[in-house]
């Protein structure tokens, strides 16, 4: 471990250690800093600090800073449908079929796999496993994702998610004709008490929130929709519009046992928008009904 030291001036003394340190470490994020004090590498004249540490004049204090672990993830060249990128951050269209980061039976064929190829920089704030991933969508579902390359990135995006300051929308094909033109679905998601494996609305569940439009009615049977998410829980949208009677089609964990293939459920990530985290410029991104799902969609419109 590399260790560092500084000495608290006259004119920092009273402020919290944390954001002293903030301040005077440019490449370090507040989440990495936050990682440091649990693991008590962070000192105050030779003994552990906490992160609300009120600083003295002449206090000595230093700070070993992990050496950074090899990342044993490889990178693959498979093609990535880049929408934006720059320094900070890249918006990607990921396709239906994908997975977002390794785990069991997916170490090679994942997005993160793909972005190691294309770029040498990603954030490490979620570990060595999902570098780069603020936010994820499901395997089977397609559409657009934010990646930030830099530590400093992946917590402002990350801090925007979680003030609900992030702008997504996607479009969807449910079983059965929705009445209502606009809806808001707000019912607590968890852990299913049947089945373990599966998400459920569930009494102690987490808070989950979902908006949803009604874009077409697809004779009597089906519904064209836009969903707005304000909170992001496992299979939210999956979860919430089995919930209210309107599965998702082609969901093979909760759509019907007599759905239409669509090599997953019909969903998209169609808009995304959030501001810059270094220019705070407002951002926002539009993805195309992928040719699957439109073809789909076609078809019911042909069929019913």
């Amino acid at each position: 471990m590399k260790k560092n030291e500084l000495t608290v001036q006259e004119s920092e003394v009273g402020l919290r250690i944390d954001k002293l340190l903030v301040t005077n470490l440019n490449d370090i994020s507040r989440s990495k800093l936050k990682t440091w004090f649990e693991a008590n590498l962070i000192l105050v004249n030779g003994k552990p600090a906490k992160a609300n540490y009120t600083v003295q004049k002449n206090d000595l204090i230093s700070w070993q800073q992990p050496e950074i672990k090899p990342l044993e993830i490889e990178a693959r060249d498979i093609p990535l449908e880049i929408v934006f990128e720059d320094e900070d951050l890249l918006v990607v269209n990921k396709p239906s079929g994908m997975v977002v980061h390794p785990s069991a039976g997916h170490q090679e064929d994942t997005l993160v796999n793909a972005l190691l190829f294309h770029c040498n920089d990603l954030s490490g704030i979620n570990g060595v496993a999902r570098p780069g991933i603020v936010h994820r969508i499901d395997k089977d579902t397609s559409g657009l994702l934010m990646v930030a390359k830099n530590d400093k990135a992946h917590e402002a995006l990350a801090s925007q998610l979680q003030d609900k300051m992030v702008k997504r929308a996607y479009q969807l094909i449910v079983h059965g004709e929705i009445q209502h033109e606009f809806g808001t679905i707000d019912a607590p998601i968890g852990r299913s008490e049947k089945n373990r494996q599966l998400m459920d609305v569930v009494d102690k569940g987490k808070p989950a929130v979902t908006h949803f439009e009604v874009l077409e009615r697809i004779h009597d049977k089906f519904t064209l929709v836009k969903c707005v998410l304000e909170t992001g829980r496992t299979h939210q949208i999956r979860v919430h519009m089995k919930y209210i009677g309107f599965p998702l089609v082609g969901d093979p964990k909760y759509g019907p046992r007599k759905t239409i293939d669509v090599e997953g459920q019909a969903l998209h990530a169609y808009l995304l928008g959030f501001k810059h985290p270094s220019t705070n410029e407002w951002m926002e991104f539009e993805a195309p009904l992928p040719s699957a799902f439109q073809t789909v969609l076609d078809n019911l419109k042909k069929s019913y």
